[in-house]
């Protein structure tokens, strides 16, 4: 397809059609050639619309309720009147790549609600778990017209550095006691979280969670802030009994908007962007193997047309190896 065939799709995608938005993402999830040209022309088409929202990315250790947890949050954003679009990244079965944990019956509240979008994806063999498009998927959302965008990871191993890759702000799930059972995740998670959150603070493990809590307010307080100075927060919460949601939501608001106003926001994005041009090219490079190597003035110069949203990462990567193909037939040693 060329640009104009594809105006229909962005256009049905920016009047908030559900159904336009899960083809579009489908289409970005493709890994056909065919399909990822098509991808590509629709991004162009939608980034200008993109970028508004607030990306929340939601890790944890399994069993500590991150879906309830994102449904109370969704409904309550919902309720305050935001539209919300929830990306679930799902381990996948190796013989057929498809979702295994089915998130849609996991958060079957959120999904019925007509503003409120709920997209399982298959993770595949992507580092971290987090789906390869995730990120192109955030934008299709933005550009749907949803003000909250919640990214949830299965959160095992390293996925945290990922998902702060693609995300505003990272919210850590755990389960009161856990301490030391974060193991491996521990470092990842515990250095770039945001906001900790102690889940299940219910019933006899209430005074468990509150112990919970004031043990990692001491630690994080000794060891780090967040990567913006700020002093990194701990609540309790139930998402069970519905406890502590709506302060966590305002807390989101509010951090988001204080990083707005410092200009730390634009500046984690336009670090975002740089990381994503990056992976673009050399993900280009070997699908092309161009092999070719452009001077770094041009890749400064298509850096910023991905910050200011005029070029997709993939687009400015083909236009580095176009380039350089143009320029250095012979290729560059």
């Amino acid at each position: 397809m060329n640009k104009a065939q594809m105006g229909p799709l962005a256009e049905a995608v920016q009047s908030g059609d559900r159904s336009a938005l899960a083809r579009a993402i489908t289409l970005v999830e493709s890994s056909l050639d065919k399909d990822r040209h098509d991808a590509e022309l629709l991004l162009e088409q939608l980034l200008p619309a993109a970028g508004h929202s607030i990306r929340i990315g939601i890790t944890g250790i399994p069993g500590a309720g991150k879906s309830t947890l994102i449904e109370r949050l969704g409904i309550q954003a919902l309720d305050s009147g935001y539209k919300v679009a929830v990306l679930t990244v799902d381990p996948s079965s190796e013989k057929s790549g498809g979702s295994i944990l089915g998130d849609k019956t996991r958060m079957t509240l959120l999904a019925a609600r007509p503003q409120a979008f709920v997209r399982p994806s298959p993770a595949g063999i992507t580092r971290g778990g987090v789906a390869a498009r995730t990120r192109e998927c955030v934008y299709l959302c933005e550009a749907a017209g949803f003000d909250l965008v919640i990214v949830e990871t299965i959160g095992v191993g390293q996925v945290e550095l990922t998902v702060s890759g693609i995300t505003d702000i990272l919210l850590l799930l755990l389960l009161p006691g856990t301490g030391d059972e974060l193991q491996g995740m521990k470092r990842g998670a515990m250095e770039l979280a945001d906001l900790v959150l102690v889940n299940k603070a219910d019933g006899p493990m209430r005074n468990v969670a509150l112990a919970t809590v004031a043990d990692y307010r001491q630690a994080l307080r000794l060891t780090r802030q967040s990567l913006f100075g700020e002093e990194v927060e701990v609540i309790a919460v139930s998402a069970l009994e519905d406890q502590g949601i709506a302060e966590v939501l305002q807390k989101l608001f509010q951090i988001h908007q204080m990083r707005r106003e410092s200009g730390a926001l634009a500046a984690r994005r336009a670090e975002q962007c740089r990381e994503w041009l990056s992976q673009a090219i050399r993900e280009v490079f070997l699908e092309s193997m161009a092999g070719k190597i452009s001077p770094q003035d041009r890749i400064a110069e298509l850096e910023q047309e991905v910050i200011a949203g005029r070029m997709t990462a993939r687009l400015a990567a083909r236009q580095f190896v176009n380039d350089g193909s143009e320029h250095y037939p012979g290729g560059v040693s």
